[in-house]
């Protein structure tokens, strides 16, 4: 009987996805694709990667562009922290590779927001080093073919997972396998009803026989939900919008808003009025209330955000240390939060 690798690469012959970051050994187009489909669908994930490649063809036109322009080209991908670790990953090419994209796993995995999986999935892909690459997709295969229980969210799963993906890996031709294994978690091993009865590895499969599919992978963590209600100011005033941007640790970081209160709960106008950042935004308080939008749930990894907008107009605006008065046609140029450019996309939005 053929090898599991040599079923997975017939397979992939067959059935694998043609996507434009495989027709390529650039290790920086496929860096690039690998940034975007962290935590993002391929369909999703292909109009930005063409987006970037279109605007930023090589490390060297990345690395001189500032954070402002590729927050705004990520915008609507969620996880902005990706974004501006590759800004910085394509400036330390620069600076410490001389525009050179690293050939090493030791070397990629230096690289601002790269880890395990992003350099071996690079360095097998450019230059075919044989590394194995464990993401979701592997996990679910491996665990499903090896019927194991062991779960994959601690440090004795990560490290036993990772040792069998290398064990499996097909050294003659590591980057192909490793496309194949993901392909085929993503395509044939998928998370809810798989398809087993037409699957090439069903006589192998180990969870097959036992009837364990459905229990596979194991997880032994779950994601508290976490609900925070986001008061936002949308102020206007002849032709003009205030805007903050958004600093700190938090969600968004480097995106632009409308100044915004946080409470712990719903809040009424009337609950914001007194906070001394509403009297600095808004001045004498001859503002005048348009109307009240509740946006809905925008659902993160671990939060939920509940936006309420409050529609102002205002005689005059006056910018203070943390916002800033732009001119409302040139919105469109700064990168929002997706629920904000959702917003501004709506009816709810025009006077």
């Amino acid at each position: 009987m053929s090898a599991v690798s040599d079923i997975l690469l017939a397979w992939y012959a067959r059935e694998g996805r043609d996507l434009p970051w495989r027709r390529t050994h650039d290790p920086y187009r496929i860096w690039l694709s690998e940034v975007i489909l962290q935590q993002t669908r391929v369909a999703q994930g292909m109009a930005y990667y063409e987006r970037f490649v279109a605007r930023f063809p090589d490390v060297v036109s990345l690395a001189a562009a500032s954070e402002d322009e590729v927050l705004r080209l990520w915008q609507g991908l969620g996880y902005y922290s990706r974004a501006r670790n590759l800004l910085a990953a394509a400036r330390e090419v620069v600076g410490r590779f001389g525009g050179e994209f690293p050939r090493t796993p030791e070397e990629v995995r230096s690289l601002p927001g790269v880890g395990d999986y992003t350099a071996a999935a690079i360095c097998s892909a450019a230059y075919d080093t044989p590394c194995a690459v464990v993401d979701g997709n592997v996990y679910r295969v491996l665990s499903r073919l090896f019927d194991i229980d062991l779960p994959i969210d601690t440090t004795a799963g990560r490290r036993a997972f990772a040792a069998l993906a290398r064990e499996q890996l097909d050294s003659r031709q590591p980057g192909r396998y490793n496309q194949a294994i993901m392909d085929f978690g993503a395509l044939q091993c998928v998370p809810a009803s798989p398809h087993c009865e037409v699957c090439p590895l069903e006589d192998r499969c180990l969870a097959r026989a036992a009837g364990t599919v459905d229990r596979r992978p194991v997880k032994q963590g779950r994601t508290h939900q976490r609900d925070r209600w986001f008061n936002y100011l949308h102020v206007t005033s002849g032709g003009r919008t205030l805007l903050c941007r958004r600093d700190g640790r938090d969600i968004w970081q480097g995106l632009y808003e409308f100044p915004m209160i946080e409470t712990a709960a719903p809040a009424e106008l009337s609950q914001l009025t007194d906070d001394p950042r509403f009297v600095e935004w808004l001045g004498d308080g001859t503002w005048q209330l348009l109307r009240t939008v509740s946006l809905p749930v925008h659902q993160l990894s671990h939060q939920r955000i509940h936006a309420r907008i409050f529609r102002i107009e205002t005689p005059t605006l006056t910018p203070t240390a943390e916002s800033i008065a732009v001119p409302t046609d040139r919105l469109g140029e700064r990168a929002l939060p997706r629920l904000l450019d959702r917003y501004l996309s709506s009816d709810d939005a025009i006077l």
